[in-house]
């Protein structure tokens, strides 16, 4: 395994310190193609680097552990304060660049707390807890589970991509203690289920590790509602230690993680954005046919692997194909798109020295190729983060890279429709709460349960899905009126595949479902909560017999009509004036997000 699973993929410790010199108060650097191409060769060794000073037990520990079990030899600037800190049982945030090794900074310490009980014997065997990591990249999860594995570290990962099977044996590895780390997203911690495993394993839970944390900030650019709940969660579960780890965090973003979680300023560790291999260029433009023309110039110019960033989807196919036209290898990707057709170009983009991808931001998040080299900006970004991030794709390997920036005044008329049109109105925002206090749940007291489907919620009151989804997480932290109980199917139907198999199982849940289940022309139906409703069985049961028959192939299933469940905190307001009150302050919350993301946190 080569160093840029973990960080940058050169050698560069005289490389980082070198950005770090040239970022210093003061320093300034002519911008010319020959100072361009004369970038700081990674050479020195780390040891020039280090004072005499004796390191600490957990320091030292931390290098035993990197070079025994991830074949480096040394840590790169901030890694090891940082790690530490960890080891010393404090909390971080850190902000590292893309490619900077922030990964490190919990997969470290999650290997090395058995090494610390064995010595200290405060631990029984076996209870050395585990290290939760939340991510929202499946597909990077994904290859860190690998890596880890491929090293002998116990990892796993849970979530959509994995079988019924390895589900089931990532549970039990959690609940007896078998794991160094398990990875998940943050929506999983809306399962109570999950939730429940996790207050069950040996020793707990030692570091809890927060990947992308810009997206707890409302300021962030990439703000997600679900990771609001993290911070909550932490306390709950009793979190000994959180990390906190992103590569695009502002002073005000950096602010927000550390107020979350109640990490003081010296548990912060950053290190320099500026890279000197990438070369910034932009370029003002009036007409769209300028457009075109300069970047078909601009690649011709400068050639190899690419990213283009446009910001409607439409548009990355429109102008893939006039790139194609030009002769350049061209593909579009954005979200869009099948998922093969997504996959396949991802692939082909990987093994390419010099395909153009013109993508939506969907496109870049857990690529891990270190040799693209051009980012090309085609439309403005959402935000500065977003550009500082997009651009930090380019040049992993050290080599000069070229990131262009066109800009015209028709892309802040379309970033405003996006900043103004998501703000739901106060007609949605009474339609929202009287969907969700309607009479139908008047009856309903703390602890019990209610469902609704946000995605027709979204039709009814034209709300966009992600403010619906913020407007939910207001409700369920601001107002205390429920917490989010994970989500369930209403429709579940197959068609057989192997009747033996169905014939042959005896089970209760079984006999149940082919009792029940109803043939049309091509599809069995199953009412499941009628079903469940009828007889002494639990749904659950019922959901995991179907979902057991599908993953041995005995029927070929399909699930429809999803619901979000909600466990009430306290009954549901009912009065007018009750149901206008909150729907007046949610307006003016949507107000003030709506207000600081135009003026900017400078102002």
């Amino acid at each position: 395994m080569s160093d840029d699973e973990f960080g940058w993929s050169s050698e560069d410790d005289e490389y980082l310190a070198a950005t770090a010199a040239l970022d210093a108060p003061g320093a300034k650097r002519k911008l010319n193609d020959d100072n361009f191409n004369r970038v700081p060769s990674p050479k020195r060794s780390r040891s020039e680097l280090k004072t005499d000073a004796t390191p600490s037990p957990s320091t030292a520990l931390a290098n035993k552990i990197l070079r025994e079990r991830f074949g480096l030899n040394s840590f790169r600037l901030e890694q090891e304060k940082a790690i530490t800190r960890i080891l010393d049982g404090g909390s971080a945030v850190v902000v590292f660049p893309t490619g900077g090794g922030k990964s490190l900074c919990y997969q470290v310490p999650a290997v090395a707390f058995r090494y610390q009980d064995e010595e200290l014997k405060q631990r029984a065997a076996g209870h050395s807890g585990v290290t939760l990591v939340i991510s929202p990249l499946i597909a990077l999860m994904k290859d860190q589970v690998d890596a880890l594995l491929r090293r002998g570290i116990k990892a796993a990962v849970l979530n959509s991509s994995i079988s019924r099977d390895q589900f089931l044996a990532a549970q039990d590895d959690l609940r007896n203690g078998r794991l160094d780390l398990i990875y998940c997203a943050p929506e999983r911690l809306n399962s109570e289920g999950f939730i429940a495993s996790l207050k069950n394993i040996p020793g707990g839970i030692r570091l809890l590790a927060v990947d992308e944390a810009h997206c707890i900030s409302e300021w962030g650019h990439s703000f997600r509602p679900d990771y609001l709940k993290i911070a909550r969660f932490a306390k709950e579960a009793q979190v000994e230690r959180v990390i906190c780890l992103t590569a695009t965090a502002t002073p005000k973003v950096a602010k927000d993680i550390q107020s979350a979680f109640d990490i003081p300023e010296e548990g912060l560790f950053r290190t320099t954005m500026y890279r000197p291999n990438l070369h910034l260029l932009a370029e003002a433009n009036t007409k769209d046919a300028d457009y075109v023309a300069k970047l078909v110039a601009h690649l011709r110019k400068h050639h190899g692997a690419t990213i283009v960033y446009v910001t409607i989807q439409k548009g990355t196919e429109t102008l893939a194909a006039e790139l194609q036209v030009q002769g350049f290898n061209a593909k579009a990707y954005h979200a869009g798109m099948p998922a093969a057709v997504r996959s396949k170009t991802q692939d082909e983009f990987l093994s390419s020295p010099d395909m153009i991808v013109v993508a939506t931001i969907a496109f870049g998040m857990g690529i891990d190729k270190p040799d693209i080299r051009n980012i090309v900006h085609f439309d403005i970004p959402d935000s500065i983060e977003s550009y500082s991030q997009q651009i930090g794709r380019a040049g992993r390997d050290g080599k000069p890279s070229v990131c262009m920036f066109y800009l015209s005044t028709k892309d802040f008329y379309l970033r405003n429709i996006f900043t103004y049109g998501d703000r739901p109105s106060l007609r949605s925002l009474k339609l929202l709460m009287q969907d969700i206090c309607s009479p139908a749940h008047a009856h309903l007291k703390a602890g019990d349960t209610f469902t609704l489907s946000l995605y027709t919620q979204s039709q009814e009151t034209d709300i966009k899905p992600i403010v619906l989804g913020i407007l939910y997480a207001q409700l369920e932290l601001q107002f205390n009126l429920f917490r989010a109980a994970g989500s369930l199917y209403t429709k579940y139907m197959y068609i057989t595949k192997d009747a033996a198999t169905l014939l042959n199982d005896t089970s209760p849940a079984a006999s149940a479902i082919r009792k029940a289940a109803t043939k049309a022309s091509k599809w069995t139906h199953v009412a499941l909560d009628d079903l469940a409703a009828s007889t002494s069985i639990q749904r659950a049961d019922l959901v995991r017999k179907i979902d057991e028959w599908n993953e041995r192939g005995a029927i070929e299933l399909k699930k429809e009509g999803v619901q979000n469940v909600y466990r009430l905190e306290r009954p549901l307001p009912q009065s007018p004036t009750e149901i206008n009150d909150i729907v007046q302050k949610l307006d003016k919350s949507m107000q003030e997000t709506e207000t600081r993301i135009s003026l900017g946190p400078a102002r």
